[in-house]
């Protein structure tokens, strides 16, 4: 019987590229391992249960063909491979972008709070989402950058206008900005950074309050920032801080310890540097005094939103920054950042609150500045000195530095008296008018000065012309005490030094023509002058010495030649951005290119020179080299100037040698970037040249190797002049470095006269301020106030400053006021408070600011608008005028009037003057009466100051005699005289306003008229002569 016949065995055909190797753990036998060119492999194979991972390798070798049965191969179901655990990443590792932007990057990552702006070549660019967020805020565009990790985002702009975009960022936005510059890497750093030229590293952190020389900067006014330093228990005590806040909302007693708080500002372009121990509740005072640009916090507050100070400096909209403590503890620790030490007196007044402060901000300031040198002056303390305390409410209402309505320069009392011609004496114009001096010397003193200068007004005006030609010298030697002036800047230094020795020159020729005082006892010292006073306080041996030396070492003209190059190089560049503008961009994209740069740029296309004939390039060309200092600044730059003259002389005799030997009258010999020193001959001249291979076969002519060559031009080197042309170059190196050298020496002169320049620029500072005040005086008819210690005021047709000014421009004259108070309590003198009552638009308020205008403008030494002025010291003036309310901090505005009016009441002294006008108006009439009357009395019987208080309550002159507390009524409490303004009509309806006070109380405010002239329309003017007639009231 035949068996069935079985199925064929399926067979497997495998075609392999090697030879069969026999490795461990392999397959079964049928199925041998082989070897190709595949290099190593793993096969997973594997039965029921079992997992085998074979390593197969493969190498190159004879084509060959094994059969398999299926038989033979392993059954069952192929287990799931273990996922393979991914690398792991470093945390550190960074995307492959390119160098540049890797160094963005981490600049970006280690100052995280700061836009930055990376130098590279001509320009200064933005990266990654700093572009996309600031490109269009800067209105410059934003590019899509390729590379191996993906597109980037960038964005930039030329380096010359970097002042233009800063101001956008710093003063605009109020943004930090961290500058990255390019350094060059020496040999070594450029192997190690796989062959950079450049490293870009931040070179300085520009924010709102620490800016140096920026051409931004406001001139006329100072740029302070400011370090505030609360205790530990404002910080972290809850009820401490709430007792601080009542302080400052409500002016109620908080605990003292609490309360007292440490400040500490400098002007990082001028050097200034003062401290302040205060109070929770006068910081708002002393901010708006200040007006500091930037406010520099611990970091321990930054997350404490309701910290004790939050308050104010969120209302103000003050920037602030956060800091965390440095290194800096002690105050002798500030010794290294001052240009000289502090005074043993001093130190020992500072108080813990005020050095914690201080060295908050220097540490602050030190890194914005990243490493470069700091000098400032040693700090002053307001607590020592005798200024006149002005409150954050005065200066708004008394417009001193800016309007009410409009908060504009133009139309304040600053505005109105500024006639200094430089920028410093603005400043301290400022700063005068900001701190009005108590110290009857020092008044007395200033005073003295304009007197002389309205005598000999010619002697005024030759003094402001020697001023116009000094510069701001206050910032300019700052700037080389940060390490950062220029030889422009020292020849400045120099012109201010000149200016300064002619000024002397003419104060000593006016002292010696004053005639000498006649009085008949020759045996008494005379008193000496004070212009004598000035000079005294002038030092010019050493920097006129200073002077000298960098006018004999700066080539002026070098200089100029060499600005006029930059413009050259400047205006290519923005002509080309023109070009490329009117091709491809829009109108918005022509606003970027700076108006001013619109001739430069024109100049260019128009392909004329700016000044002066020839080319810019040529005059700068290698053989017509600008160099900054004269050859004669130093005893080794004479010497090399001298051998590079020589050294020139051999290569014009080398030029006409090889020109006869190659018969070629065409030859010059130059240097080129990319191809080193090179004889370039052209014309004709090309083909009398001998060919390379005769100059390989001529001995004379060995070395010659030409590099280029055509039908017209030839271009070969030469031994003699390479070996020459690095002589030539290496001159000009040591030139360079030697003139670097002496531009340090000259800058560490600077540094070391920095004491003897800034004393001498406050007294050109003091000179511009009192000789303005000087032509104010005559241009407006002023008087010299008289001074004393008493409480008196006697200002006999005073006028205000800045309403006088107005009504002159539009051709009107203003009414002239009396005001004379007194401290005496005798019923035959004035009183020490007037009652005001008047008409609306009468003039009240007017006459209330003037007064208090001209204490102001008598205590910083200025004539005052008035016929006669006679004024006892004021150490305080408080302002309750006008009203407002405060909806950021929830108040109404009767609320604000009384937080007003209750810190005046709570800090009046004997000494002050209080200016307050209607009171309590914000409520019912009773109630407005009754405090008013209050404050009244307050002010009368507790403060005992002088005073001028208008109301429309009429009431109020009703219980001041009720009370007795009128002058008539004697008695220690007979301080008050009443006063008013009226209102003048005639027949037929019209009216006009008497501005002139008389004495007495008017009880019609005539409010109806002012409502007429407001445009209310007729009908109701009618509805409310009815409601008033039916009260039985006159309208």
């Amino acid at each position: 019987m035949l068996s069935p016949r079985l199925p064929p065995v399926p067979r497997l055909r495998i075609a392999c590229l090697g030879q069969t190797l026999n490795t461990p753990r392999a397959l079964p036998h049928s199925i041998p391992a082989t070897v190709g060119r595949c290099g190593v492999r793993y096969v997973t194979t594997g039965g029921p249960g079992v997992l085998m991972r074979q390593r197969q390798t493969q190498v190159r070798g004879k084509k060959t063909t094994t059969v398999v049965k299926l038989d033979d191969l392993p059954q069952g179901l192929i287990a799931p491979l273990e996922p393979l655990a991914p690398e792991p990443r470093d945390e550190d590792e960074e995307p492959a972008y390119p160098t540049v932007v890797l160094q963005a990057r981490r600049n970006m990552q280690k100052f995280d709070n700061c836009v930055l702006l990376t130098r590279v070549g001509g320009f200064y660019e933005i990266y990654l989402d700093q572009a996309n967020e600031y490109g269009p805020l800067l209105n410059i565009k934003v590019a899509q950058r390729k590379t191996s990790a993906g597109p980037i985002s960038m964005a930039g702009f030329p380096f010359f206008q970097l002042d233009r975009f800063l101001k956008i960022l710093v003063q605009d936005l109020n943004r930090h900005v961290a500058i990255a510059e390019e350094f060059p890497n020496d040999p070594s750093e450029r192997i190690r950074a796989g062959g950079l030229m450049h490293t870009r590293r931040v070179a300085r952190i520009v924010t709102p309050g620490t800016l140096i020389d920026e051409n931004f900067m406001d001139p006329y006014a100072n740029n302070y920032i400011m370090a505030i330093h609360l205790p530990e228990t404002s910080v972290s005590d809850d009820s401490t801080r709430q007792e601080a806040q009542q302080a400052i909302d409500t002016s109620q007693p908080a605990n003292l310890a609490a309360n007292q708080i440490g400040l500490a500002w400098l002007d990082l372009s001028t050097g200034n540097f003062f401290t302040q121990p205060t109070t929770l509740e006068s910081l708002g005072s002393v901010l708006s005094r200040i007006s500091p640009r930037e406010i520099v916090l611990d970091k321990a507050l930054e997350l404490k939103e309701d910290h004790a100070i939050s308050s104010i400096l969120q209302e103000e909209r003050y920037l602030v920054s956060y800091c965390p403590k440095g290194e800096l503890k002690k105050l002798e620790e500030w010794i290294p950042m001052l240009e000289g030490k502090i005074p043993v007196k001093t130190a020992k007044k500072f108080t813990d609150n005020e050095v914690d402060a201080g060295c908050l901000l220097l540490h602050y300031v030190r890194g914005r500045l990243q490493g470069l040198s700091m000098k400032l002056q040693p700090p002053r303390r307001y607590e020592n000195m005798e200024v006149m305390n002005i409150d954050k409410n005065s200066m708004r209402s008394l417009e001193i530095k800016q309007t009410i309505r409009d908060g504009v320069f133009k139309g304040s009392l600053l505005h109105t008296i500024r006639r200094t011609v430089t920028k410093s004496g603005a400043r301290l114009l400022n700063d005068w008018l900001t701190f009005p001096s108590t110290s009857l010397e020092v008044i007395n003193f200033r005073q003295e000065l304009v007197a002389r200068f309205i005598q000999d007004d010619d002697l005024g005006d030759a003094i402001c012309t020697l001023l116009r030609r000094s510069h701001d010298s206050q910032r300019l030697v700052q700037r080389f005490a940060l390490n950062r002036g220029d030889a422009d800047d020292l020849l400045r230094l120099a012109n201010t030094i000149k200016a300064t020795e002619d000024i002397v020159t003419l104060l000593q020729a006016a002292i010696k023509s004053r005639p000498k005082k006649q009085d008949g006892n020759d045996k008494e010292e005379p008193e000496k002058d004070c212009l004598e006073e000035m000079i005294d306080r002038i030092n010019l041996k050493q920097p006129l010495k200073l002077a000298r030396a960098i006018r004999d070492a700066i080539d002026e003209e070098g200089l100029v030649q060499q600005h006029q190059l930059e413009d050259s190089e400047t205006g290519e560049m923005i002509a080309l951005a023109q070009e490329i503008v009117k091709a491809e961009g829009t109108d918005e994209d022509g606003l970027i290119i700076p108006k001013k740069a619109a001739p430069l740029a024109a100049s260019i296309k128009a392909k004329k020179p700016i000044t002066g004939p020839g080319s810019w390039r040529e005059i700068y060309g290698e053989d017509n080299e600008l160099w900054t200092m004269k050859p004669g600044a130093s005893s080794p730059l004479t010497r090399l100037h001298a051998q590079l003259k020589t050294t020139k002389e051999e290569k014009e005799k080398l030029t006409e040698t090889l020109r006869t030997r190659f018969n070629a009258s065409s030859l010059t010999l130059r240097w080129s970037s990319g191809l080193g020193h090179i004889c370039h001959v052209k014309g004709k001249d090309a083909k009398s040249l001998p060919s390379p291979e005769e100059a390989d076969t001529d001995p004379s002519l060995s070395g010659m190797r030409t590099l280029a060559a055509s039908k017209t031009t030839r271009t070969f080197h030469l031994p003699e002049w390479t070996t020459l042309g690095e002589h030539l170059d290496k001159l000009r190196v040591q030139i360079r470095a030697e003139e670097q050298r002496v531009f340090a020496s000259l800058r560490s002169s600077v540094v070391l006269n920095l004491v003897r320049l800034r004393r001498n620029a406050a007294v050109l500072d003091e000179l511009d301020v009192v000789t303005s005040f000087s032509r104010l005086a005559v241009e407006q008819n002023l008087v010299r106030p008289v001074l004393n210690t008493a409480t008196g005021t006697t200002i006999i047709g005073g006028r205000h400053p800045t309403v006088e000014s107005g009504l002159a421009d539009q051709g009107r004259t203003f009414q002239k006021n009396d005001l004379i108070l007194s401290s005496s309590n005798q019923k035959d003198s004035t009183g020490r408070i007037w009652l005001i009552t008047g008409p609306n638009m009468a003039g009240k308020s007017t006459f209330l600011r003037q007064n208090a205008l001209i204490t102001i403008l008598a205590q910083i030494g200025c004539y005052v608008p008035a016929d006669y002025a006679e004024l006892g010291m004021v150490d305080a003036i408080f302002s309750r005028v006008g009203s407002a309310d405060n909806l950021f901090q929830d108040q109404s505005t009767f609320m604000v009037e009384m937080i007003e009016t209750a810190a005046i009441l709570r800090q009046a002294s004997h000494r002050s003057f209080v200016i307050m006008d209607e009171v309590g108006r914000g409520t019912t009439p009773e109630d407005g009466t009754a405090v008013a009357f209050a404050s009244l009395n307050h002010l009368v019987r507790v403060n005992k100051c002088r005073g001028l208080f208008a109301t429309h309550f009429h009431g109020i002159s009703d219980l001041v005699k009720e009370q007795g507390m009128r002058v008539e009524d004697g008695g220690p409490d007979g301080a008050i005289d009443m006063y008013c303004t009226d209102v003048e009509e005639d027949d037929r309806g019209g009216f006009v306003y008497v501005h002139k006070l008389r004495k007495g109380t008017n009880r019609q405010s005539h409010a109806l008229k002012v409502a007429k002239l407001a445009g209310l329309p007729e009908q109701a003017i009618r509805v409310a002569q009815e409601v008033l007639a039916k009260s039985g009231h006159h309208y």
